[in-house]
């Protein structure tokens, strides 16, 4: 990934929206256009959901997000959690109320993955949008 910023948050459920707020603010200063600002908002969101409510980590670890493009172009989103399981994909039944986080990023993402990250501890969980063709 070209340059890429990072924020830490604790992992807590007021992390998402904040996480939100600063890609947000921070896609406007990479003058992104609004459809691929709003699909990684809504990616982001997912995987900061997953990293603060169902990763099993001890107490006070926190949660990262890396953003960055890669070969200039293609937008990178990642974010880093102390949880040990890769994510996989469910199918969520109708009336379920979870399950379907990892299903909308594999619809809209050009890619997107988990790998172990390289300390040891925990995964990175990652999507990448593609520049809108114009």
């Amino acid at each position: 990934m070209d340059h890429p910023i990072e924020w830490r948050y604790p992992r807590a459920p007021i992390s998402v929206p904040r996480a939100r707020a600063r890609f947000a603010a921070q896609a406007r200063e990479w003058k992104l256009p609004d459809e691929t600002t709003e699909t990684a908002v809504l990616l982001l969101s997912e995987l900061m959901a997953n990293a603060c409510w169902h990763a099993r980590v001890p107490a006070g670890r926190e949660v990262w997000v890396r953003c960055g493009f890669v070969a200039g172009e293609r937008l990178r989103v990642e974010v880093l959690d102390a949880g040990r399981e890769l994510p996989v994909p469910r199918v969520a039944r109708p009336l379920d109320e979870s399950g379907r986080g990892l299903g909308i990023v594999e619809a809209l993402a050009g890619n997107w993955g988990a790998y172990p990250r390289e300390c040891g501890i925990g995964k990175v969980v990652w999507f990448e949008l593609a520049p809108p063709s114009s």
